[in-house]
């Protein structure tokens, strides 16, 4: 499913079989090696960057997999799985629910890990049962955008500011840029 659109051929190679199953194993170790996992049920609070990793996720996998985007669904939880990695320190709330989004993400496609996994998350109910998770539409939005710069129609920088910003604060940032100075001079 990673390696092609469904209406494409795909040859199979013994290194596209490696990778599935590093990647299998890989999801098996998150979620079998996770300590300090509050109960389930549990849940986390805040605007995290796992937090929003999870939701975006969500929201990808459940639009590709809606338009039979089996490869970009794929694509969506190697993101996923590499943010729950990165973030080994966050709260035990917040890792319980990204380690279950995993596992509810992979289940169209994986089932028999995700149950298994379910279980070692210690939910008694089958995975099948459970709702499909719900992008939170406010951890969806940007905290910030990057938007080009260009003077007299040449790229001189790039700023990152907050997406509600006004268009005097736009302006200075792009002015502090120091390309933006040099090609401003006379």
């Amino acid at each position: 499913l990673s390696d092609t659109p469904p209406e494409r051929d795909i040859e199979w190679t013994d290194e596209g079989a490696d990778a599935c199953w590093k990647f299998v194993q890989r999801i098996w170790r998150l979620v079998s090696e996770a300590e300090n996992l509050p109960p389930p049920g549990t849940k986390p609070e805040g605007a995290s960057d796992l937090r929003r990793a999870v939701h975006r996720a969500v929201a990808a996998v459940t639009e590709d997999l809606a338009a039979l985007r089996f490869n970009r669904a794929v694509a969506q939880i190697y993101t996923l799985s590499n943010a729950i990695t990165s973030a080994a320190n966050a709260p035990g709330a917040e890792r319980r629910e990204a380690l279950e989004t995993l596992v509810k993400l992979i289940g169209p496609m994986m089932p028999h890990l995700a149950e298994s996994c379910w279980e070692v998350l210690g939910r008694e109910a089958f995975l099948a049962t459970a709702p499909w998770p719900v992008a939170d539409p406010a951890l969806l939005a940007a905290q910030s955008v990057t938007i080009a710069v260009q003077v007299n129609g040449k790229l001189r920088g790039t700023i990152e500011i907050a997406p509600d910003s006004d268009k005097a604060t736009a302006e200075a940032a792009a002015l502090a840029v120091d390309t933006v100075q040099r090609a401003m001079e006379g």
